[in-house]
């Protein structure tokens, strides 16, 4: 079992993290699809501290990855206690897979659990590229021939999904959870990039609520697409105090943004809230012991 190969990574340096990633890897492991789980990231170098990420790489059968992703939000949810479905990775480098960002109650926070999964045929290319240390190495059955290209197809075109209010969401929450972690570092460069990028799901929000079929790219012709009705100039109210504050926010900042996008959420797009008032409940407790 993985569990028992963690051996290796943990001997110098045994951090909070363990257990999670302990657990983690023995629900991933359990599934024949997958043939590969790599840790990356500061648990693979011993350098984690107590706000660390769990950071996997989880190679699959070339012809089971769709299958294999499309399960992965019941699978984390029922298995690991994943507070949300899972976020399509906008942040990490594309290794010719897809990246999900998970968020975990673990003892007493929620914890980032990133989740690269990557075609089996691609893991040897990938291995020269990224640092990771390896606890599970399974060799594919005789049946599970790989096929490169309904992997690689399938990924592209789940990135390329257009993004639905839920989703954008989502986003907000995990970007907030990472938001608190780089303000307690005092990791002032990255909080201000993850800061605009909090921002410009905001806006994206509001454009898929609001003027989904908009022919505009970015941040051009907002008002004048999406201040038609009130409650676009409310949106747009909400969009322009966000902008308006501060470069590099305090924790209270971002717990105010994501009270103000959850009531934007309310008013434009209530659906996208359909399922998860439990989730949302149980994120604003952990939000507040951050």
């Amino acid at each position: 079992m993985p569990t028992l190969q963690l051996a290796e990574i943990t001997h110098a340096n045994r951090p909070a993290q363990l257990p999670l990633l302990s657990m983690l890897a023995d629900i991933l492991a359990t599934s024949p699809a997958v043939t590969h789980l790599m840790v990356r990231g500061s648990l693979a170098h011993g350098t984690a501290d107590r706000l660390s990420d769990v950071d996997f790489v989880v190679g699959v059968h070339d012809a089971q990855l769709p299958a294999f992703i499309e399960a992965l939000d019941a699978l984390m949810s029922i298995e690991a206690g994943a507070l949300l479905p899972g976020w399509r990775d906008t942040i990490v480098a594309d290794l010719g897979g897809v990246g999900t960002v998970f968020l975990v109650p673990d003892d007493g926070r929620l914890r980032q659990v990133d989740l690269y999964l990557a075609p089996a045929s691609r893991i040897p290319r990938l291995r020269e590229t990224v640092s990771t240390a390896v606890i599970l190495d399974r060799k594919p059955t005789p049946a599970a021939t790989p096929d490169i290209a309904v992997a690689e197809s399938f990924a592209a075109a789940f990135l390329a999904r257009p993004r639905t209010c839920t989703e954008l969401l989502i986003e907000h929450l995990v970007l907030a959870v990472l938001l608190h972690k780089r303000i307690k570092r005092g990791q002032r460069f990255i909080a201000y990039s993850e800061w605009h990028r909090l921002h410009t799901a905001t806006k994206d929000l509001i454009k898929t609520a609001l003027a989904p079929a908009s022919q505009f790219w970015g941040w051009y012709q907002l008002r004048e697409e999406i201040a038609v009705t009130p409650i676009g100039r409310a949106c747009l109210g909400d969009l322009d105090a966000a902008i308006s504050g501060p470069a590099i926010p305090a924790a209270t900042d971002v717990n105010a943004a994501i009270e103000r996008v959850l009531a934007l959420v309310e008013r434009a797009c209530p659906q996208a809230l359909d399922g998860l008032h439990d989730a949302i409940t149980a994120y604003r407790t952990y939000q507040e012991l951050v």
